[in-house]
């Protein structure tokens, strides 16, 4: 496996050079010294991450299409300055895509990979900032615009984005340069196993320590923005709800520090009695404002209120059109737009709240996963995944094991799904070395802050996921969980838990855990997530111990953590489709079936249960394993190219009728 294998390097995958900020720009001189010119300084202003909404004062042009690629398994790339000229010997790929489907000797590959192509700046207007903006690279990027060291990026899912103001040439080609790997390390996030220090009894191809295939590169558009010189940076709206009227609290964040008048409006676009609601501020308000907005040293805070607000929820998921413009009204410095729903959410005792009224969650955890594309953005494979979540009565889905693009969750709020949102920390082992540990935390805490930052905007997020099914040993090992593990894990957690309301305090906050544990650690949540797995991994075959097995395991929850909300985020059973027996068997649709509408039965009769999650919306790829036929995870109720099994039918009559 040529570029591949699992590294062990503590703090690697978290090493910065000259940081800019935090939230998806990392800048600094490249490995060896190979960059042409140094990054920018640390004072340099970081560019907006802000979604590139068009307008009259902002454009973006996308530069999806067929891109140079080219393999680097001997790791020359840099040292040969690949990036200082056309990429010889290159290859086609799409972009947005991964590579790994598209190759044969790339399927297995995750090591260095450089990516190419032109663009030109010419009809972008005057006075203009132009801004690379990159929706994710899985794992770590390093970019060159004309052989100019741009800065890197480390994690995948997330944006990331340059302004290339200066770097770009009028009247010629650019050569953009994208260097991209996804080697499997012992300390990034999500992790690759210690395979030397553990004694497994399976191993997988490639071995990771999660369930699902670590494809590798461009996965999500590359934009080109234009923006003004004074633009709006970032927009952070709280809503809530007073009566019939609707609160929206906005924060704004100008660039340039800038001073000087603004408005928000918001807009129904469906006419309402309410019609357009506009405010402002001039300092600490609350309560109802008109006027303009007084943005002094490049923020501003204030607070609208929608008489006969439409509040967002599954039922009616309505969003309101805002937009946020700089300067005078007639000729604005910038305008930006987006959409705002107006809705709240919170616990209260065992309840899980939207707008003062409980819900009980119904979905799945779904993968971005389909062939060929791998875990490229692939629209219509999105909407038709959404069309089927409304088809089978759900109203609600997990991010499972990963930030979605923002495209879904765009899709989430029209749709009216509710979501919970969750980090790259799957399957964290906590037997590992103690600075292999913290150079994950240190990871992960920049995820956080960068999740939060890109997806705190979203009506549809009701719940923030910190982690999924993190462990004190490694799955498939016959070690003995060390001495020290759970209080390692249980400090890992404290320090995240208390960061995460830090950076948005009007969302629950929880962890998913495994078989209900380590409790420590699952404790610390708001709301208890549990993955559960009777009847396939425990009590394998014997459906009718099953029922009896769960209502043991959710009382015992409720007994240690109570009172608080308990959702089933995980349970199921493989079925390869077509494969049929009478009476139910293991890999059966009819026991995938049986087993899933066992747990609904039970689970069900728990009044501090708010949701149920069958694992998965669809089969997905994995690695190689004894376990996984054909390299495929079959615990989808739909198949990979979305038919549906007995269990998709079976949970639609469950379901019917159910929304919120």
């Amino acid at each position: 496996m040529a570029g591949g294998g699992t590294e062990r390097d503590a703090g690697a995958g978290v090493t910065r050079r000259g940081a800019v900020c935090g939230f998806g720009m990392l800048a600094g001189a490249s490995a060896g010294g190979a960059a042409a010119k140094p990054a920018p300084s640390a004072s340099a202003e970081a560019p907006s991450l802000l979604y590139p909404h068009p307008s009259p004062t902002r454009s973006s042009r996308e530069l999806s299409g067929l891109w140079r690629f080219k393999l680097d398994p001997q790791d020359l790339g840099e040292a040969g300055r690949w990036f200082g000229s056309t990429l010889q010997d290159a290859r086609r790929i799409p972009v947005p895509c991964s590579w790994n489907d598209l190759f044969d000797d790339a399927q297995d590959y995750f090591g260095p990979a450089w990516y190419e192509t032109d663009l030109w700046v010419d009809g972008e207007p005057a006075g203009r900032r132009l801004v690379l903006r990159f929706g994710s690279a899985v794992y770590h990027a390093r970019v060159w615009l004309n052989g100019e060291y741009l800065g890197e990026h480390v994690g995948g899912y997330l944006p990331f984005a340059f302004d290339v103001t200066e770097a770009a040439r009028r009247g010629q080609a650019n050569r953009l340069t994208v260097r991209v790997e996804n080697r499997l390390r012992l300390d990034r996030v999500p992790a690759a196993p210690d395979v030397r220090a553990s004694h497994f009894y399976q191993q997988d191809y490639p071995q990771t320590a999660y369930d699902f295939f670590p494809y590798a590169g461009l996965n999500r558009p590359v934009v080109l923005c234009t923006l003004p010189a004074v633009h709006v940076k970032d927009v952070t709206v709280v809503t809530g709800l007073d009566g019939a009227d609707g609160l929206v609290d906005v924060e704004l964040e100008v660039s340039r520090g800038w001073s000087g008048k603004a408005r928000v409006t918001l807009q129904s676009p469906v006419a309402t009695a309410a019609g357009a609601v506009t405010g402002a501020v001039t300092g600490a308000v609350t309560g109802a404002v008109t006027g303009a907005v007084a943005v002094s040293g490049g923020t501003a805070r204030l607070r609208l209120r929608i008489p006969k607000v439409r509040a967002w929820s599954p039922a009616d998921p309505h969003l309101y059109e805002m937009s946020v413009s700089l300067g005078e009204a007639a000729a604005p410095l910038d305008l930006y737009r987006m959409k705002v729903g107006v809705r709240t959410v919170r616990v209260d005792g065992e309840r899980l709240l939207v707008n003062g009224e409980p819900v009980f969650l119904t979905g799945f955890g779904r993968h971005e996963d389909f062939p060929i594309h791998g875990k490229g953005l692939d629209l219509p494979v999105l909407v038709r995944d959404f069309e089927l979540l409304r088809w089978i009565g759900a109203n609600s889905l997990r991010t499972s094991h990963y930030p979605y693009a923002e495209e879904a969750l765009q899709l989430a709020d029209e749709y009216g799904l509710l979501v919970i949102a969750e980090t790259p920390a799957v399957s964290l082992v906590f037997s590992d070395p103690a600075e292999v540990i913290e150079a994950r935390y240190r990871q992960l805490e920049q995820d956080l802050h960068e999740i939060v930052r890109r997806d705190k905007n979203h009506p549809c997020i009701i719940l923030w996921s910190l982690a999924n099914e993190p462990i004190p040993k490694p799955f498939h090992t016959t070690d003995p969980v060390p001495p020290g593990a759970v209080e390692a894990g249980t400090r890992f957690f404290s320090r995240l838990f208390a960061t995460a309301p830090e950076l948005d305090s009007t969302r629950p906050v929880a962890l998913v855990s495994v078989q209900g544990g380590p409790p420590e650690w699952v404790g610390q949540g708001d709301v208890i997530c549990t993955n559960s797995y009777d009847g396939w991994y425990g009590l394998s075959g014997r459906l009718d111990e099953v029922p009896g097995a769960i209502a043991r395991e959710v009382e015992a929850l409720h007994a240690r953590h109570g009172p608080k909300p308990v959702i089933y985020t995980e349970f199921g059973a493989d079925a390869l489709a077509g494969d049929h027996a009478d009476p139910p068997e293991m890999w059966s649709e009819e026991y995938q079936a049986e087993l899933i509408a066992t747990y609904w039965s039970v689970l069900r009769k728990h009044p501090y249960v708010v949701g149920a999650h069958p694992w998965a919306f669809a089969d997905f790829k994995t690695p190689q394993s004894l376990t996984r036929v054909g390299g495929v995870n079959q615990k989808g109720v739909f198949t990979r190219d979305r038919r549906p099994k007995l269990a998709a039918h079976r949970l639609r009559e469950l379901w019917s009728g159910r929304r919120g």
